[in-house]
Parts: C-alpha cells; sequence; structure tokens
C-alpha cells in the first residue's frame, strides 16, 4: 500500500485517497469513512478510474488497522477473507449509509423556518 495522498482544497471539501497495490496494479481509491463492527474497524473505500471518477458505484471494503505505537505509520489495510466477517462488516456499512442518510433528512429539516 502507498502512502496516503490529499488534494489541496478545502477542509470541508477535503477527500483522502489510499493507493492499493492489486495483483491487476495500483488502484487509486477515495475514502468513503471507516468505522467499527464487533470490535475491529473497516474502511470502505471507493476505486476510482484514470479520471478520478467512480461510475459503476462499487465500493470496497477491508479491514482497517492503526498502530497506535506507532502513529507516525500508515495505517494497514486488510483483505477480509471470511465471508461471515465480509457480511458482518457489509451490514456495519449499510447501517452507515441509512444513519448518514438519516442525518441528512433530519439536517435538511433544521434547515427550514420551522412554519
Amino acid at each position: 500500500m502507498a502512502a496516503n495522498d490529499t488534494n489541496d482544497i478545502t477542509p470541508e471539501d477535503e477527500e483522502i485517497y489510499v493507493e492499493l497495490d492489486l495483483d491487476e496494479g495500483t488502484v487509486k481509491c477515495s475514502i468513503i469513512t471507516i468505522f467499527s463492527a464487533m470490535g475491529k474497524d473497516y474502511i470502505a473505500l471507493q476505486p476510482l478510474d484514470e479520471n478520478g471518477e467512480n461510475e459503476d458505484g462499487d465500493v470496497w471494503i477491508y479491514g482497517y488497522r492503526e498502530d497506535p505505537d506507532h502513529p507516525e505509520e500508515d495505517p494497514e489495510i486488510i483483505y477480509i477473507e471470511d465471508d461471515e466477517e465480509y457480511e458482518i462488516a457489509s451490514d456495519a456499512y449499510d447501517e452507515y449509509l441509512d444513519n448518514k442518510e438519516f442525518d441528512e433528512l433530519i439536517g435538511d429539516d433544521d434547515d427550514d423556518d420551522g412554519e
């Protein structure tokens, strides 16, 4: 895995990227979120094409680990081999999406004048 790369844009629009070294070559991915499930951390990535786009809507879920003793080191992104663990992580990501949509709906209501 290559070092994280960040865009030079405003903090509220900042996207963080990682590059994954796969059998097919290196793939640049945008980090969607890091989340927990069953006491483990996971990362949701959106693979990008050569134009920096993800037109198919693919999301890849991997295990995620940081070394608290060495915070300067790059985090580890771990392929999930176990189908049951992947299902747990996938369900947790779906719940994250549901909560995010709910929060956005609530936020939209806050924008109203209350009338």
